[in-house]
């Protein structure tokens, strides 16, 4: 049975249900704060999309395509977000360090280890100037992680390319 998320506001999403509470505790999707479970937009999503949530916005239920067509700008952050989170990685935002999100290790929880990867999506149709790869890999090197890269082609697939610092 799927429990309900509430939107809140524009992009703010939480719920109070005991199913909600105990998936965060376990799966680390969305933050339990005071009782309640906040969720990203892009968890929201996710949960939708494998049927575990349902989403009450203006006290209407939205399923994953009536949601995900308010929010189209999303889809292809939402693709990378859903191939990481299906083979157990924990995602959460990466604004903070400039990337788009930050992947811990499976297993690793965040609070109580830190992320292994910071991660830039782009879509194959864009260019990234050297001078911004750069800075992408000099922000990940001076917070001890790694850089993720993450192409997605127009078809959907995603790619991965490690960047990692050596030092010789």
């Amino acid at each position: 049975m799927a429990f309900e998320i509430y939107s809140i506001s524009k992009n703010v999403y939480q719920s109070n249900r005991e199913e909600a509470i105990a998936l965060a505790s376990k799966s680390n999707i969305g933050e339990i704060k005071n009782g309640k479970v906040i969720y990203s937009i892009l968890e929201v999503l996710y949960l939708l999309d494998k049927n575990k949530a349902e989403l009450i916005e203006k006290n209407k239920a939205l399923k994953f395509n009536e949601f995900m067509k308010q929010n189209k700008k999303l889809h292809t952050i939402y693709e990378v977000f859903k191939d990481l989170r299906d083979k157990g990685h924990v995602i959460k935002e990466g604004m903070k360090f400039g990337a788009d999100f930050r992947v811990y290790e499976k297993g690793d929880k965040p609070g109580k280890n830190h992320a292994k990867y910071l991660l830039h999506i782009l879509p194959s149709s864009k260019k990234l100037s050297p001078k911004d790869f750069a800075a992408k890999a000099r922000v990940a090197h001076s917070t001890n992680k790694i850089l993720l890269m993450a192409l997605v082609d127009s078809e959907g697939d995603v790619s991965y390319y490690e960047i990692n610092w050596k030092s010789y």
